[in-house]
């Protein structure tokens, strides 16, 4: 009986490799060698752009959905914009602080998720680790959105095919992560750096012509009227609303935790280098945001939440064909001119800058899911890396996962951007939480009246953040729930219980499979071995596999057809006896035809005579060089194995006969010297317990 066990095995490797093996290489370079990971280090004006360009360019929408929320209680209530934009900015300071002691503590890149689990406890880690994956997804969905919808204010086309848009753009993006960290990183430095300088030219010329020349600057919607959802909100209302205007604005710190997650792939010394960008991040963030604002307040910049009926030119709604332009935009229009050059810069910056903010979360979550597949929490093909040491399914499961966003959500920015944050701020919390106790922990043995005094700064800048954040993790909840923060919270949920599975499974098995100390069934000897030979007919194959099995010198082997065709059975037993082949034949019937049902019957009833004794059976195996030939050979075969596979004490053994046709696919194969197969396992360096020397705590 010919097998064709093995035949998706064959078929992927020296099939499917060769349509795939070159796009590959084309599209994502070259395998890299493990001892090449020091190359993809990268210096602090690459990492900048590579951890920070989420917190950067949320600038461009941040002050936006202030504003947005703001309009509900009408024009009047803009004045209290420069108030939340100063809270933003505390509290943006206070995570920059904070995470400056993560990162010379914890420096080995597990970040907040390492952080929660050595000092509050697994189930705690667990969660964060939860709220960053939603998190890390929901950046690529807002930040791929709302780029499309700033580029849709020069090119129309890309506003009406939002959806569409946004996943060309994922698809991109995703091809230049798996590129590598440092080759993509070169790639988003110019426009990051392109944005930074246009933002800040834009914050100076505005403040020269508004300050200096007293000249008047008028946003494109400085006309118009808002006509308020609830108007006259005072006392606990108003209070509200405000809390949910500062909730938006806290957009402008997501992606802050990433670089404590990067530590890893900065150049030495890597604590130090990671704390420098943290704190050059909040500075040139908290300038930007604050500029943005402020020149939004001088130019009259006009939003609505529903700017088809609460946006009124001339007492008249502006209907649904208005497309409401970005904050960032309408500013630069007011500062720079409508179609200027410095406008269209900054506009195509300011698109491709949100686009490239998605690279925060390219490098978060498939160092995290490494991790957590580490500790046994994720599959572990996630903990390896690939062809250009890049964490490739962990790259490819986030775009997967916010191509789905995308498109249940119609790339809507400001539906998306109501799902967000939560989980971020639940990571803020629990990671300054546990900070507090890691710098307790070391107070009680610590000595030194300098690092004491050195850890009760720390320790006090943590506290401080712990009670901050875990106050705006309140407010976001308070204010965000209804609006689409409980689809978060589910998604967190979701996570935790998934990956609590997967642990749970993972110790279940390690546990089975663990070697014991006693003499069990799978360490002692089996008393003889019975071995089977499938056969169908007499040939090359069948005789190879006969062969094969006299060399193993079993106790008793016996040759097993199936009586499906009498007139082939007949056939074959005459050969048998023509050839004078010195291995008995036996003969299953099968009145119903069937070929896997008789095999598995005779097989479990020799395990029953003689439960000590173990059965193999060998299975002749074609071995062919084109996908089209595994069609047409027996399947029946490979669905026998899988059966025999799940019965205790039987072993099963594949003997290959190579066609023809398989030797073009050697050949194939020979010629690419730096192929690998796909599904390869390929683990990087990734330790995170061995923490990088420093004479910092």
């Amino acid at each position: 009986m010919v097998s064709t066990v093995g035949a998706f095995r064959t078929l992927t490797i020296l099939s499917v490799s060769k349509l795939t093996d070159l796009p590959k290489r084309i599209l994502i370079g070259r395998a890299l060698r493990s001892d090449r990971l020091g190359e993809t280090l990268l210096p602090k004006r690459i990492a900048l752009p590579v951890f920070a360009s989420d917190p950067l360019s949320s600038v461009a929408y941040a002050p936006g959905e202030v504003l947005l929320v703001l309009s509900i209680a009408g024009l009047s209530a803009y004045h209290f914009s420069p108030w939340i934009a100063g809270a933003v900015v505390v509290l943006m300071f206070t995570v920059v602080a904070s995470y400056r002691q993560n990162v010379h503590a914890y420096p080995s890149g597990g970040g907040d998720y390492e952080v929660a689990t050595t000092n509050l406890g697994p189930k705690a880690g667990l969660t964060v680790a939860s709220a960053l994956l939603v998190d890390y997804v929901l950046t690529v969905a807002v930040s791929i959105s709302s780029g499309v919808e700033n580029l849709g204010s020069a090119v129309p086309f890309v506003v009406e095919h939002k959806v569409l848009s946004a996943i060309v753009i994922i698809v991109l993006l995703t091809l230049m992560n798996l590129r590598g960290v440092k080759e993509s990183g070169k790639l988003f430095a110019i426009p990051t750096y392109v944005f930074v300088f246009g933002v800040f030219v834009m914050i100076i010329w505005g403040a020269y012509q508004g300050l200096v020349l007293d000249e008047t600057m008028r946003a494109p919607t400085a006309d118009y009227e808002i006509k308020p959802e609830h108007g006259g909100l005072a006392g606990f209302a108003l209070f509200f609303l405000l809390l949910r205007a500062f909730s938006s604005g806290c957009a402008a710190l997501t992606g802050v935790e990433a670089i404590s997650n990067g530590v890893p792939a900065f150049r030495k010394p890597k604590s130090r280098n990671a704390a420098t960008t943290l704190l050059l991040m909040g500075t040139l963030a908290v300038t930007m945001f604050c500029g943005i604002i402020g020149l939004a307040m001088a130019t009259d910049v006009k939003m609505a939440e529903n700017p088809a009926k609460d946006l009124l030119a001339d007492g008249v709604p502006v209907g649904s064909d208005y497309v409401q332009h970005p904050v960032i935009s309408q500013v630069a229009a007011a500062v720079f001119g409508d179609g200027t050059f410095f406008f269209v810069v900054l506009a195509a910056a300011t698109a491709l800058v949100l686009f490239l903010a998605a690279n925060t979360a390219y490098n978060g979550f498939p160092l995290l899911g490494s991790i957590l597949a580490q500790d046994r929490y994720l599959p572990r093909q996630l903990h390896t890396r690939g062809d250009r040491l890049a964490f490739s399914n962990g790259i490819v499961l986030l775009s997967g996962a916010a191509v789905l966003l995308v498109w249940i959500y119609g790339a809507d920015s400001t539906k998306l951007i109501q799902l967000y944050i939560v989980g971020v701020f639940v990571s803020f919390t629990l990671s300054q939480t546990g900070m507090v106790r890691h710098w307790n922990r070391h107070l009680r043995t610590e000595r030194d009246k300098a690092k004491r005094r050195h850890m009760i700064r720390s320790r006090a800048i943590n506290t401080f953040g712990a009670f901050f954040t875990g106050l705006v993790l309140v407010v976001v909840l308070a204010t965000k729930f209804t609006h689409g923060a409980w689809v978060a919270l589910l998604g967190m949920v979701i996570f935790f219980g998934t990956m609590t599975a997967i642990r749970r499974h993972y110790d279940r098995v390690a546990e089975e499979i663990a070697a014991p100390d006693e003499p069990s069934d799978d360490t002692v000897r089996p008393s003889r071995v019975h071995s089977i030979v499938l056969v169908s007919k007499v040939h090359r194959p069948t005789l190879r596999a006969l062969s094969y099995a006299q060399l193993m010198r079993s106790d008793k082997l016996e040759a097993v057809s199936i009586n499906v065709d009498p007139a082939e059975t007949k056939a074959l037993r005459d050969e048998w006896e023509r050839r004078g082949i010195n291995v008995p034949l036996k003969i299953l019937d099968s009145p119903y035809r069937e070929i896997t049902r008789p095999i598995i019957d005779y097989v479990k009833g020799l395990r029953r005579e003689s439960p000590r004794d173990a059965v193999s059976v060998i299975i002749p195996e074609y071995v062919v060089g084109h996908w089209y030939e595994h069609l047409l050979h027996n399947q029946s075969a490979l669905r026998l194995k899988g059966r025999l596979l799940f019965t205790a004490g039987v072993m099963v053994t594949s003997v290959p006969y190579q066609l023809e046709s398989s030797e073009a696919a050697r050949k194939r194969a020979r010629k690419r010297a730096d192929w690998n197969a796909p599904g390869s396992v390929r683990r990087g360096p990734v330790d995170r317990r061995q923490k990088e020397p420093s004479g910092r705590s």
